[in-house]
């Protein structure tokens, strides 16, 4: 099989100009001062003005940027070059001081040799990492003494259906790699794109223990039945900015957060 970071390398950089155009993405809007932050992880990551964040896998940057807004001095990173580079023009453009560096997580500490009061990643992003052990190896490395760790996640729950939502095809737990092709993106599902990627599932045994075994103390872990975006195939808007999976309703988590502290 071809080297899974090209194969997502290719299609991240497929994603970005599709997205730029997306209302997904409301860039128009995001560089009039609109904030990319949700409720769920605003409320985790408290007051940063001033604090140092890491921000992985970062896309093109529009979460990275708004925390410049709010004051922290941020370094967003992501595997896909497209990405990087817009993310620098975007930042530019919203006069932030935002750093970005173009990286596979897993080699970042080659590339990178700073510690950081938080280290921050949202949505979507686990799902393109074969092994949490290193990823958690990479979090704990970056992280000052009693610094925090914020990650908002899909629920792995909504990981094992079909892309309709009508029966379990995928085991909730990381047993081998998921290789398969996708017409449009989640921002954009008419978008003429035809993308291969590899993704592996993730239980959430496998998040915690991984950032526990590598020093890190879980402060706290929630589940959510509802997410901030609807990106799936079949989404119901119940409340402004929160959409459930019609079939589930509100009986299953669709979003996971976890809060932790490096060990001192």
């Amino acid at each position: 099989m071809q080297n899974y970071l090209e194969i997502n390398r290719n299609s991240w950089n497929a994603k970005v100009e599709p997205h730029l155009k997306s209302d997904f993405y409301f860039v128009e809007e995001f560089l009039n001062g609109r904030t990319s932050l949700n409720s769920i992880e605003l409320e985790l990551l408290g007051d940063i003005s001033g604090k140092e964040i890491l921000h992985l896998q970062c896309h093109f940057g529009q979460d990275s940027i708004s925390l410049s807004r709010l004051g922290a001095k941020v370094t967003g990173i992501d595997l896909s070059d497209k990405a990087i580079e817009t993310a620098k023009d975007l930042s530019k453009k919203c006069e932030t001081d935002t750093e970005f560096n173009c990286s596979d997580v897993y080699e970042l500490p080659k590339i990178l040799d700073k510690k950081f009061d938080i280290v921050f990643t949202s949505y979507g992003t686990i799902g393109w990492l074969p092994d949490l052990d290193k990823w958690a190896k990479v979090i704990s490395n970056f992280l000052k003494p009693n610094g925090k760790f914020v990650f908002v996640e899909f629920h792995p729950f909504v990981w094992m259906y079909d892309d309709d939502f009508t029966h379990v095809k995928y085991s909730y737990f990381n047993e081998k790699p998921i290789v398969e092709t996708y017409e449009g993106t989640y921002a954009d599902k008419k978008a003429d794109l035809v993308q291969n990627y590899v993704m592996w599932n993730h239980s959430t045994s496998e998040v915690l223990n991984s950032l526990i075994q590598n020093g890190l103390k879980i402060n706290s872990f929630n589940e959510y039945n509802w997410s901030p975006y609807a990106c799936f195939l079949h989404n119901e808007e119940f409340e402004k900015g929160k959409f459930r999976i019609p079939q589930f309703g509100g009986k299953v988590p669709h979003v996971f957060s976890v809060e932790a502290t490096k060990n001192p």
